[in-house]
């Protein structure tokens, strides 16, 4: 059976785990023991029957404030499909945890109160939705029992999200379904409502399991070295995960941003030689020549090769509490490599704000765009100071920008990943910013 990763999305109060406990209760995915937990926590908070909400809300503040913090993972599967969900906070507050999960997903479900319609959170999760690559996207209008299941009040609801889709610019949204439903009383979530005749689409549950999404094409060969492995003079390998494409035994490779080339001697694994890899798979790799190779450094095949670049367009989600400081550097952390970044902006860029920037960093990265690859084209960035991640990225392209000739050697600060991002030195080798 396929897999499908999906997450709830949305403001706060617009019932995302009522609906995720729904669907696992309805469904049958629900444990005996994990029935009897929510029951006893129901009756301690007062409820009326089950609060199908405490089914994925399981930290004791959320319990004690009736909101979701953290992220909750789920894993069911029905007969035609196994599914890992992932159910988001909508508080403000918690947005960064919203975009780490969203990173992974395939599918977002958004949901909107009947009552209130559109909401600014609302419209933020969906442009980080759009921002991360998903295409597909169910806007839940929830709480329909609340508004006289109105059908004028649904397809007001789906007018408006569709005029704010179309203003998305980066990543529009490639396919929109609009359910009505309450997750209270179970319209439309597994089975068909009763109180909604007018709806003539699939309830939530037989979409999700029979839509198709779309294919990232993440099908050209993109290697971050994450470590090298010389245990004796015979053997030099370079170790990490395979975050696009595949690679075969034979296969030419070319190293970035020396840009030298070799060929795949050996693909070793800790359960023996294999004679071909593909991604996701965490792999140790040998070449036939001995080349300059270290951690932060790219195997990539073929003549689409990557840009490799010290500026880029990008955008940012901003997470810190204190805004972005123009005049300050930050640590850039991408794929294995970590370096130092300035980032300009003319917008004010506050905790939750998403802007576009140009950043500059101390050493080359090996890009793509967030479109084509997900690992290629996403970094994050680290305030020097407290260690604190302030910021994810998205890559859209490179920047040409002159700057004065440099002289012997490649002139730049990097960051030495054997300290942890926290030392700094400075290369005087003709080495093209990669550390070895």
């Amino acid at each position: 059976m396929s897999l499908l990763r999906f997450i709830t999305a949305g403001s706060v109060d617009d019932g995302k785990s009522t609906l995720i406990g729904r669907l696992l209760y309805d469904s049958q995915n629900v444990h005996e023991d994990q029935l009897a937990a929510a029951g006893a926590a129901s009756r301690r908070r007062s409820a009326e029957g089950i609060d199908l909400s405490l089914l994925t809300d399981g930290l004791r503040a959320e319990r004690e404030q009736g909101i979701t913090i953290d992220v909750a993972y789920r894993y069911f599967a029905t007969d035609r499909r196994k599914f890992i969900l992932a159910d988001t906070p909508g508080h403000e507050q918690y947005t960064r945890n919203m975009a780490t999960a969203a990173s992974t997903a395939d599918l977002a479900i958004l949901l909107v109160d009947a009552r209130h319609g559109l909401r600014t959170q609302t419209r933020r999760h969906a442009r980080i939705a759009s921002l991360l690559g998903i295409r597909d996207v169910v806007v839940a209008v929830n709480k329909m029992d609340l508004v006289g299941y109105d059908q004028d009040r649904f397809r007001g609801i789906e007018s408006e999200f569709r005029r704010f889709a179309a203003s998305l610019d980066h990543n529009p949204l490639r396919s929109m379904r609009f359910i009505p439903l309450s997750a209270f009383a179970g319209d439309n979530v597994v089975s068909p409502s009763e109180h909604m005749p007018w709806f003539e689409g699939k309830p939530l549950l037989d979409f999700l399991e029979t839509v198709n999404v779309q294919s990232r094409g993440e099908d050209t060969f993109y290697f971050p070295v994450q470590t090298v492995l010389r245990p004796d003079h015979s053997f030099r390998g370079y170790a990490g995960q395979i975050a696009g494409g595949g690679i075969s035994v034979g296969d030419e490779v070319v190293v970035l941003p020396s840009r030298r080339r070799s060929r795949v001697r050996r693909i070793v694994t800790f359960d023996g030689d294999l004679e071909s890899a593909q991604a996701p798979m965490s792999v140790t790799l040998e070449l036939e020549d001995e080349l300059d190779v270290g951690r932060g450094d790219v195997l990539c095949a073929g003549d689409d090769l990557p840009e490799v670049a010290r500026d880029l367009r990008a955008t940012l989600i901003w997470f810190g509490d204190a805004p972005l400081d123009t005049r300050r550097s930050y640590l850039a952390k991408h794929t294995t490599r970590t370096v130092r970044a300035r980032v300009t902006t003319d917008d004010v860029v506050e905790m939750n704000g998403i802007a576009d920037v140009e950043i500059e960093t101390s050493a080359p990265l090996v890009l793509r765009s967030y479109a084509e690859n997900r690992a290629a084209g996403s970094f994050i960035l680290i305030d020097r100071d407290t260690n604190a991640t302030v910021a994810a990225g998205l890559v859209h392209h490179a920047i040409e920008r002159r700057r004065p000739a440099e002289s012997a050697g490649c002139g730049v600060e990097c960051i030495c990943p054997c300290h942890e991002g926290s030392h700094s030195h400075s290369h005087s080798h003709s080495h093209s910013g990669g550390i070895s």
